[in-house]
Parts: C-alpha cells; sequence; structure tokens
C-alpha cells in the first residue's frame, strides 16, 4: 500500500515556511530541506526563499551569528567545531567570519583553560600522559585549536 505525502500550494507552503522560520533562526539549507518535506516543487523553492528573504524570514548571517553564540555559551564549542557545522549547513564565509567573531579571545581561553582542567581532573588514569592525551582528544573534539590546547595545558 503506497503512503503519498500531502503537497502544498505555493502559498501554503510560503506560510509554513514563514511560521517554521519565524520559530527560530534557520538557514538556507534547513529551509530548503523543509521545502522537500512539504512536497513543494523544485523550480518554486529559489522563489519561496527568496520572498523569504525579502520579507527578513530567513538571514544567514543572522543565523550564524546566533548559532555560533548559542553553540558558544551553552555547549562550549571551539571554534573549529563551530565552523564545521556552519559548513555543514552550507553558510557561507563571509557569514561564518561574521559569527566567529561574537565569541571574544579573553573569554574563549579563559573557557579552554576551565574545561583544560575539569576534564583532567575528572579522569582517573593514573599516569600523567595517558590523562593529557585523553584530555587533548577531548578537547579536539569540542572544537578547540590543539596549539592553543597545548599553549593552556598545565604541566605537572
Amino acid at each position: 500500500m503506497a503512503v503519498f505525502k500531502k503537497s502544498f500550494t505555493k502559498e501554503e507552503a510560503l506560510q509554513k515556511l514563514k511560521h517554521y522560520c519565524a520559530y527560530q533562526e534557520r538557514c538556507h539549507s534547513e529551509v530548503k530541506e523543509k521545502c522537500y518535506e512539504l512536497g513543494v516543487w523544485k523550480k518554486d523553492h529559489d522563489e519561496l526563499i527568496s520572498k523569504l528573504i525579502e520579507e527578513n524570514y530567513l538571514n544567514e548571517e543572522r543565523f550564524a551569528i546566533a548559532f555560533a553564540g548559542g553553540k558558544w555559551r551553552i555547549k562550549k564549542w571551539g571554534r573549529n567545531r563551530i565552523r564545521y557545522e556552519l559548513k555543514q549547513k552550507q553558510v557561507s564565509d563571509y557569514c561564518i567570519k561574521k559569527a566567529m567573531k561574537q565569541i571574544p579571545d579573553e573569554e574563549y581561553e579563559e573557557v579552554l583553560k576551565k574545561l583544560l582542567l575539569e576534564k583532567h581532573r575528572s579522569l582517573k588514569a593514573d599516569q600523567w600522559i595517558i590523562r593529557k592525551k585523553r584530555t587533548i582528544d577531548y578537547m579536539i573534539r569540542k572544537g578547540f585549536e590543539p596549539e592553543l590546547i597545548n599553549s593552556f595545558y598545565p604541566s605537572k
């Protein structure tokens, strides 16, 4: 038995997309994906996205800044991870650079130091070198730059 998805008209889809974008900041690729989910014809995607941009429902720069700020403040992700995630969402390099400027260097270094110490202390391995490697791996996964991690790593 085949299941058919309901297809929306252009006007209905525009209303749904406006609600989707008003709920939280979105990037172009997320809106395009939503168009597919709504069953909108591919030829209409660009027109709908243009309308959303014109009416200021969709703004990639605003999305990038909100995304970077949120991931930094809430999840304590490093710049590399944030940059990678934004690239995955097909955000432009210009918007990514703008978003990265929202993270103050002093605060970034303070958080890095704090996370390094917390992680190092939480590990149970007896050997200092094993704890160091696991801590550095964790920090790299969080998106911090290896050079910075090494420069702030506490000595024995």
